[in-house]
């Protein structure tokens, strides 16, 4: 009998862990989701039944993994209370400078591992991510010697990877409130393309104030109303806060942060619940938006119902509370899971 040399042996025993590791890895990389949604008409919907989204904005979820896993932790707690729709952003957003995309437009690893890791939780629970891209503005993230190259490389490079691990219960916003559009002349129909190539079965939102291009999915946020597309209202705030919520109600001149962080007078939270009834009343989403979910530290963000909006328990309970107790909590249907 003929005995192989050690370092033979030593080769074969390494090359099958090299191989033995590629296995598990590409197996690990392959995530079989639940559930996906889709789009139909002016409808949305989840394993396809209809469904109605109703959400909170979390845009700045990626910036640490304490972050992320806060947004987790509580996804249940949201979900009893009606939420069924989160949105989280690769790209910004204001003050949290979450730098999710490289220079070349590719995915930053750690930022999409957040993400990941919330898109997979969401899914376990039969709830939906609004994924957004871009986010300009005056947030750090964004990268200025950006092209309409590296814009629609972005979008294309997020659609890939949401393809390549299957993750369905998504969809995309390509450019937040079309920020990048009047700095940079950024064309977020060629973002759409950009992304429809990669996958046309993606489902994807542009948020300017103007119609949707034809090859977008649906509008929401800034986005006009238009007839055979589903309408989300995906930042929905108050529309009489004192100085524009998003104005000098939520921020001074020369400090980065939000001030009046979950706070709400009794006129605010009765305003942005007749938005709420009125959007979906008529068949569009609604999603929450809050400086109480998007601030940055000391103040948050804070992945967490807190209290009824006022200074000794700021939150937004109250708005979860009106969820709750109007449409009542949610539960993915026995028809729509697998």
């Amino acid at each position: 009998m003929i005995k192989a040399k050690p370092s033979t042996v030593k080769r074969k025993r390494n090359h099958f862990l090299l191989v033995s590791l590629f296995v598990l890895t590409s197996y690990a990389s392959i995530y079989a989701g639940n559930y996906a949604f889709s789009v139909k008409g002016e409808r949305t919907y989840l394993n396809g039944r209809e469904i109605l989204v109703v959400g909170l904005r979390c845009s700045n979820a990626l910036q640490s993994d304490e972050t992320t896993e806060q947004l987790i932790d509580n996804l249940d707690t949201f979900a009893s209370y009606g939420v069924n729709t989160i949105s989280v952003y690769f790209m910004g957003s204001r003050f949290g400078d979450v730098k999710g995309y490289n220079k070349d437009g590719t995915l930053n690893p750690i930022y999409a591992s957040r993400m990941g890791k919330i898109i997979k939780a969401a899914d376990k629970r039969g709830m939906i991510v609004l994924v957004g891209c871009l986010y300009w503005s005056n947030s750090k993230a964004k990268w200025e010697h950006w092209t309409q190259t590296e814009a629609d490389a972005a979008v294309a490079n997020t659609v890939g990877w949401l393809k390549k691990n299957n993750y369905r219960n998504v969809f995309v916003d390509v450019d937040n409130e079309g920020m990048s559009r009047k700095p940079k002349g950024f064309d977020n129909r060629q973002m759409v393309i950009a992304g429809k190539k990669v996958d046309p079965d993606c489902v994807i939102a542009t948020n300017y104030r103007g119609d949707p291009p034809p090859e977008a999915d649906l509008a929401i946020h800034h986005s006009n109303k238009v007839k055979g597309k589903p309408y989300i209202e995906s930042e929905g705030t108050p529309g009489i806060a004192p100085g524009g919520y998003w104005g000098s109600y939520s921020k001074k001149k020369g400090y980065y942060n939000y001030i009046n962080v979950g706070l709400y007078n009794e006129d605010m939270k009765r305003n942005q619940i007749e938005q709420t009834k009125s959007n979906l009343s008529r068949g569009s989403g609604y999603m929450c938006a809050s400086t109480w979910l998007q601030c940055v530290a000391p103040y948050g963000p804070n992945h967490k119902p807190g209290g009824d909006g006022s200074a000794n328990q700021p939150g937004i309970r109250w708005w979860l509370e009106f969820i709750r107790d109007t449409y009542g909590p949610y539960q993915p249907s026995a028809e729509i899971q697998k």
